[in-house]
């Protein structure tokens, strides 16, 4: 298992820019974020309430998921009608060209301070990339389990998500082996494979310069094995629509 290549929470941004990724720990994202971890992990409970996913087209019933969708500007956080997730099959191609209907999330999600922090802290992130705007903004509580045997994380392999930002914060691991992260230059050699294993952690991706992946996850033992991650986008101009 490969440790993760850790930066400092002050120094997130500059990574970011610099090599098209970063990554914190669970004290680099809570430096970060400038809030508590523990009001970041307190949100762990919303995803004991997450609906299956009924578009899997690898038959799958692996994953559970609740998606929301929200437009940043500044320190101004708006959460927008209940719409649906759509990407081109340029970037999706098992899931892409339709429209996903998801269970919105939970209503007594979004108005929480810490995740309000949250949605203010990565559009900075976004602002350091691409210059302040707004960013339409789309959050999926992802929950992979090991039931079946084997879930994955990324069905589609590694891929683009035809955003600017794209943010993955582990919020639990538990009774399992696998579940790598693989990150590589989209227009080079380049890549970073590692683990995140400790609830808090934090990958911060360039959309545009990088590709991405999660490898399959198996259970440890005979208990069923959970990874649950939160997973938000940022886009500049508008959100991805038929």
């Amino acid at each position: 298992m490969f440790k993760p290549p850790f930066v400092d929470g002050d120094q997130a941004d500059t990574a970011l820019c610099g090599q098209g990724y970063a990554v914190l720990s669970p004290q680099g994202c809570e430096q970060w974020l400038g809030a508590p971890l523990a009001e970041l992990l307190a949100l762990q409970p919303f995803w004991n309430d997450l609906p299956p996913d009924a578009y899997l087209r690898d038959g799958g019933r692996y994953r559970s998921r609740r998606h929301g969708s929200f437009v940043v500007t500044g320190d101004r956080v708006d959460e927008v009608p209940h719409r649906a997730h759509w990407q081109p099959l340029d970037y999706n191609a098992l899931h892409g060209g339709i429209e996903r209907w998801f269970e919105p999330l939970d209503p007594a999600l979004p108005p929480r301070p810490v995740w309000q922090a949250l949605l203010r802290r990565l559009a900075r992130s976004a602002d350091a990339l691409r210059g302040a705007q707004p960013w339409f903004t789309e959050a999926h509580c992802f929950r992979i389990d090991t039931e079946g045997g084997i879930g994955r994380p990324t069905p589609e392999g590694a891929h683009r998500d035809g955003v600017d930002l794209v943010a993955v914060l582990l919020m639990q691991r538990q009774h399992l082996k696998g579940g790598e992260t693989r990150v590589f230059e989209a227009a080079g050699p380049a890549g970073q494979r590692f683990t995140l294993t400790e609830p808090g952690s934090l990958l911060l991706l360039d959309d545009p310069r990088v590709i991405h992946e999660a490898t399959p996850i198996q259970p440890e033992g005979a208990e069923r094995g959970v990874r649950d991650t939160l997973v938000i986008t940022l886009r500049s101009g508008g959100f991805q629509d038929p």
